[in-house]
């Protein structure tokens, strides 16, 4: 294992752990965390050291939106600046910037198939950056041998869920701070699952439909080979796992998909890591082509 330090695309010095099979593989797996996560989780060192006892190399990274708060720097033109980040300040459109500057540098390294994997909040920055890459046309596209979506939740429609008829207040009471000018003041600690500013709050349930999963229709953009796993314990979805494992699978318009449930598990698999880096790394092998 050694650290790779790299910028993502909008120049934010960002850094994490890329783990090496004996083999001179050109396959790796690019790993983006969730929320107020980071690239140390259990989950993580299992699926890499499957990963590269199967001859597969493995690169998780800290993003921005890592831990809850914390100072990143920023350089642009030379100058570099320190900006807040993390969790509680995040805005997840800038996730963009982090997953092509984790691929680019990957196959700056050496890599030519690249399986991008996220987990929750992270499958919905995987699937953002796909979305836009194929926009643009990238010609990393084609690298990009497949997609590994893990618990990806569909943060809108969770959200309303747990508030229901509360939702309306905490948007006037964040709208009443964005007017004042305090987009960094805390949001009350009952009005989302972790601490967040009033920004990242107002991004996440009014300003950014790019970010919405909306009901998972957005997954239908997925055209190439594509992996996706919930637990079944506390999971953060509205659906049960059976009718999340129809509703999804029917949306993808094709059949290189391994869409199913890890039964028992919960929403970072807890105690279920092993079992997950095996089908993740049946997956890839299938699709290492």
């Amino acid at each position: 294992m050694e650290q790779v330090n790299f910028q993502a695309t909008d120049g934010v010095q960002l850094n994490g752990f890329l783990y090496k099979s004996n083999t001179k593989t050109k396959t790796v797996i690019v790993s983006v965390h969730g929320m107020g996560s980071n690239c140390f989780k259990n989950r993580e060192v299992a699926i890499a050291k499957t990963s590269i006892q199967n001859g597969i190399d493995y690169f998780c990274f800290n993003n921005r939106g890592s831990e809850l708060a914390r100072y990143l720097k920023k350089t642009v033109n030379g100058k570099t600046e320190k900006i807040l980040a993390g969790t509680c300040y995040g805005d997840a459109l800038d996730g963009y910037y982090d997953v092509l500057g984790a691929i680019l540098k990957a196959k700056e390294l050496g890599y030519e198939n690249i399986f991008v994997q996220g987990h929750s909040l992270g499958s919905t920055k995987v699937l953002y950056t796909y979305k836009k890459l194929k926009q643009d046309n990238h010609e990393i596209l084609k690298n990009i041998k497949g997609l590994i979506l893990l618990s990806l939740v569909d943060i809108n429609a969770v959200m309303k869920a747990y508030l229901g008829d509360k939702l309306p207040y905490y948007l006037e009471f964040a709208e009443k701070k964005e007017a004042e000018g305090h987009l960094k003041y805390l949001m009350p600690s009952e009005s989302f699952i972790h601490p967040i500013s009033v920004k990242t709050y107002l991004r996440y349930l009014r300003d950014y439909k790019e970010i919405d999963i909306d009901d998972y229709n957005m997954v239908s953009i997925i055209d190439i080979p594509v992996f996706m796993r919930w637990g079944t314990d506390n999971e953060m979805t509205i659906y049960q796992p059976e009718e999340l494992n129809q509703l999804v699978s029917e949306k993808i318009n094709h059949n290189n998909k391994d869409i199913n449930c890890i039964y028992g598990a919960n929403h970072s698999y807890d105690n279920y890591e092993e079992e997950l880096a095996k089908q993740i790394d049946e997956f890839v092998k299938l699709y290492n082509v």
